[in-house]
């Protein structure tokens, strides 16, 4: 079995990068040239994922012009939240519920995406349908941060992911997820986060930890730092 369509989510305001986002959403902000957006669908195409999903809200026409604009020779549907913005679990379901497929990657264009994660998400792949399982996460310790400042989310162990006193790994934005998980709920505004606490709850939610260095675009002094890398 196989991933056949990835979700991004770039509906956000990215109010932590204030002033450069005030004119242009954080998924175009560029880390030597290359925007993260692009960043994120180069590394999709690169898993064989032809079919890709991309939410917006927060000045949506220019990331709709920049898709138009670029050849990327992959299917890219373009989805917008709507009146309001719903947030990451309402834009997720929101782009699910209309494709046929049952079974999604799903990425946070916040994080520098590169090639180098080619095989730990093939083996997240690989162990959600090996365990059938509805959910993992990429998780990355800590201490792999490039921001320092980052808290742990999370804990895991044997794959298995819950919460404790020690919460050593981030979530990278990066995951697989099953429609199944959304039937309950209603395209509104509401966080993955609750899905998630409630699969820690059943002892369902599960991980694979990442051994890359994990950059992520936190706030304006981290992308200044990020562009000397």
């Amino acid at each position: 079995m196989k991933i056949n369509t990835a979700l991004i989510l770039c509906a956000g305001f990215g109010k932590r990068l204030n002033p450069i986002t005030l004119s242009k959403p954080k998924p175009l902000l560029e880390i030597n040239n290359v925007s993260m957006l692009e960043a994120c669908i180069e590394l999709i195409k690169t898993l064989g994922i032809k079919k890709i999903i991309i939410n917006t809200f927060y000045l949506k026409e220019q990331i709709q012009n920049y898709i138009m604009n670029k050849d990327f020779n992959c299917e890219i549907k373009i989805i917008n939240d709507g009146e309001k913005i719903l947030d990451t679990g309402g834009g997720i379901l929101n782009m699910v519920s209309q494709s046929i497929e049952n079974d999604f990657l799903i990425f946070n264009p916040d994080t520098l995406w590169q090639k180098n994660y080619f095989d730990e998400i093939n083996k997240m792949e690989n162990l959600y349908f090996s365990k059938k399982i509805e959910n993992i996460l990429l998780l990355a310790n800590k201490d792999l941060s490039f921001d320092k400042n980052l808290k742990g989310d999370f804990s895991l162990k044997n794959n298995l992911v819950s919460k404790d006193g020690k919460n050593f790994y981030i979530y990278t934005g990066c995951q697989i997820l099953s429609k199944k998980l959304l039937l309950n709920y209603k395209v509104k505004n509401f966080s993955i986060t609750t899905i998630w606490n409630n699969l820690i709850k059943e002892k369902k939610l599960y991980g694979l930890e990442s051994c890359n260095n994990f950059y992520h675009l936190t706030d304006i002094d981290i992308f200044k730092k990020l562009q000397d890398l």
